[in-house]
């Protein structure tokens, strides 16, 4: 999608089509859109307007970030890591959502963006009136007070599932919206189970059946594989074993199918030991890429930093 993203690239106009559009770049917006960007969904997250966080003075209990983490820090992190997985991140508030009569929805922008995207997860914490003429309003949306002693509407927790899905189909409502974010951390952890619930009725509409729609983010180690790697036959019984009801009326060709498919994806999901500490490193990398080079230096231990000059410099005289 040929969008603006944080950094700031100029943005295409034109009408685009993505299979996800997340409103809100806030922890729950930025989690489901991580979970559907990974999972390979082409996935836009709109964020710009009044933020929670916003009101934040410093973040301190963020799973993860022990000593704590500076809110412009904590955004151009989540943000990164939602384009690191694929998605895209664009500067720009949705005015309105309207539903297609062929399904799936057409978001247009305040900056005169034009998506249309199979489906929506709605994931601001203050603004609702994008979603307004989606759905009966009475069923929707109710209000709440807020701590300051403002009243905001929000969508009704019984207007949606446990797994934020409303009644429109192709709609999600995560985090602080829907009254599940009162903490970042919760509020994330909304958006990933969103995120997941997107990822599943994506793999449902695909004619995956129950026992192999839902989908898991997670690396095995490969050393835990109780077979040999390139026995096919072994892999496929596995899937028949466990991911195949005793009882179905499957069509032989379409199982056939969801078969390969799930077990190209079972054993991308197992990582060897080299590619975890590549990746390792990597990460590490780009950890200290992020830090101020005055605080770097300043933690460094004098001596090793005098050393690593010194090998630097025979480096260059050798060369």
């Amino acid at each position: 999608m040929a969008e603006e993203k944080s950094g700031g690239e100029e943005a295409s106009t034109s009408n685009d089509t993505v299979d996800v559009v997340v409103v809100g770049g806030g922890p729950a917006g930025s989690a489901a859109a991580l979970y559907t960007a990974q999972y390979g969904l082409d996935t836009v997250v709109f964020d710009r307007g009044k933020s929670a966080l916003s009101r934040c003075a410093y973040l301190e209990n963020y799973l993860g970030f022990p000593w704590g983490v500076d809110i412009q820090s904590f955004y151009e992190l989540i943000h990164e890591h939602v384009e690191e997985a694929g998605g895209t991140v664009v500067s720009d508030m949705v005015l309105s959502i309207e539903e297609c009569e062929a399904g799936g929805f057409l978001v247009e922008t305040q900056e005169g963006r034009t998506v249309d995207s199979d489906r929506v997860v709605a994931a601001t914490t203050y603004d609702r009136d994008y979603l307004e003429g989606l759905d009966d309003e009475d069923e929707m949306f109710e209000s709440h007070q807020h701590g300051d002693g403002d009243v905001h509407e929000h969508v009704s927790l019984d207007y949606v599932d446990e797994e934020g899905r409303a009644p429109v189909d192709g709609l999600y409502v995560a985090g602080a919206q829907v009254g599940r974010g009162t903490q970042a951390l919760t509020a994330a952890g909304n958006g990933m189970e969103v995120g997941m619930a997107v990822v599943v009725d994506v793999r449902r509409d695909q004619g995956y059946w129950e026992k192999v729609a839902a989908y898991r983010s997670w690396n095995w180690p490969r050393s835990t594989v109780d077979h040999d790697w390139d026995d096919e036959e072994a892999w496929n019984e596995r899937f028949r074993t466990h991911r195949v009801p005793e009882d179905h009326d499957i069509d032989p060709e379409h199982l056939r199918e969801i078969q390969e498919q799930d077990v190209e994806r079972m054993k991308s999901s197992y990582m060897d030991r080299e590619e975890a500490q590549r990746r390792e490193e990597r990460a590490k990398r780009r950890w200290a890429e992020r830090l101020d080079d005055e605080l770097l230096l300043d933690v460094l231990d004098d001596e090793r930093l005098r050393e690593y000059v010194q090998e630097l410099e025979e480096t260059s005289v050798a060369n």
